[in-house]
Parts: C-alpha cells; structure tokens; sequence
C-alpha cells in the first residue's frame, strides 16, 4: 500500500508538528481543566478545543485520502480561524481571558507557531490533494 501523499516529504514534518502540539495542548489543558477550571474557564475551554483541533488534524494528516483531507482541511480552518479570533481578542482586551490559551496573541507563546502552522497546514492539503486524488499518492 502507498503512503499517504499528506505524509510524505515535508507532510512528515508537519504531522510531527501537530502531533506534538496536540500532544502539548492536551496535557497542559487537561491539568488546567483538572486542577484551575473555575479561574479561567473560558481559557482553559478554549485550550481544550486546541487540543482537539489538534488531535483531528494530526489523524486526518496520517491517514490521508479523499475523507480524510477533507477532515484535515476543515480542522484546520477551524484552527486558523480560532487562532485569529483569540488573538485579535487577546490583543484588543487582554483582560477578556485571566490566563492565557494555546491561541492567545497569535501563538506568541508558542513562537507564533500557531498561527503559522495552520497556513503551511492548508497549503499542503491544498498541494497533495492531486497526488492522492488520482490514486498516484
């Protein structure tokens, strides 16, 4: 069977990506929701959809295929788009959210991976959507 066109060449490295971002995200919201969910709720929320916009992307990635690009694909919009709206509110009122989330500030606390990840991520989708598409991927 051949490899999925979403993970080879440079996909490897951007299934790596997110699988140690959905990795991260996961631990850090889970000791946040366990442990400080009632000081920062909508945060610490938030942090567990990263999470599992995360996770959905990194399994969609691997699997590749029609189905599963198409899942990659809206995963990471949602991701884009989520990465975009908490940051442009972070910015605006930083006091709208009493601790940071994985998406706070573009990403900054992340090196702005975040925010870039999501656009390399559509771009590759984009780029091997032929590859898989005509059974040569």
């Amino acid at each position: 069977m051949t490899e999925p066109a979403t993970r080879q060449g440079p996909g490897r490295l951007l299934v790596a990506v997110y699988a140690v971002f959905a990795l991260s995200a996961s631990a850090r919201s889970g000791v946040q929701i366990a442990t400080e969910f009632s000081e920062a709720r909508v945060a610490y929320a938030l942090s567990g959809v990263a999470a599992a916009v995360y996770l959905v992307a990194t399994v969609a990635l691997v699997r590749g295929g029609a189905v599963a690009r198409r899942v990659a694909a809206i995963a990471i919009a949602v991701e884009l788009v989520g990465v975009l709206v908490v940051g442009t509110l972070t910015v605006v009122d930083g006091d709208l959210f009493p601790d940071e989330t994985v998406w706070s500030g573009y990403g900054s606390g992340y090196g702005y991976v975040p925010l870039v990840l999501p656009i390399l991520g559509l771009a590759w989708v984009w780029h091997t959507r032929t590859r898989e598409g005509d059974g040569t991927g």
